[in-house]
Order: structure tokens, then C-alpha cells, then sequence
């Protein structure tokens, strides 16, 4: 998940897994599931592409995780 070279090939249910692990919140709001963690600005929002996560969102996770874990959280 860290290297992007299958980031159209990451499983929905297994990204969704992740940032719950993490300690994410999740809220659904129709097809969007909302990913919320105290002391993260940012959300996250992802939707389905079949049983894939979209790659772009794929990224944004990527993002966020990278910033957070070398801000040392």
C-alpha cells in the first residue's frame, strides 16, 4: 500500500480495514464511507470502484499516512 505501483488493484474492503485498525471513525453517508481520526486534519473519503478502492483515494491514504506516521504519531 505504500508504493504505488497497484493502486488500482487495492480491495475496498481491505483500505476500509486499514483506517479502521488505525483508529479511524467511519461514517457512511450513501456511497461514501467518511474516515475521521482526532488530531488528523484531514478526512477521509472513499468509494467503491466495484470491489477495488478508487486509486486516487488510494493516494490520499497513502498521503496522510506517510505525513502522520513522520510527524511521529
Amino acid at each position: 500500500m505504500l508504493g504505488s505501483a497497484s493502486d488500482a488493484n487495492i480491495a475496498f474492503a481491505d483500505i476500509r480495514s486499514l483506517l479502521l485498525h488505525l483508529g479511524f471513525e467511519e461514517r457512511i453517508r450513501g456511497s461514501h464511507h467518511i474516515y475521521r481520526k482526532a488530531g488528523i486534519g484531514e478526512k477521509v473519503n472513499l468509494q467503491r470502484a466495484g470491489d477495488k478502492a478508487k486509486p486516487y483515494q488510494i493516494k490520499q491514504v497513502r498521503g496522510i499516512i506517510l505525513n502522520y506516521k513522520s510527524a511521529g504519531e
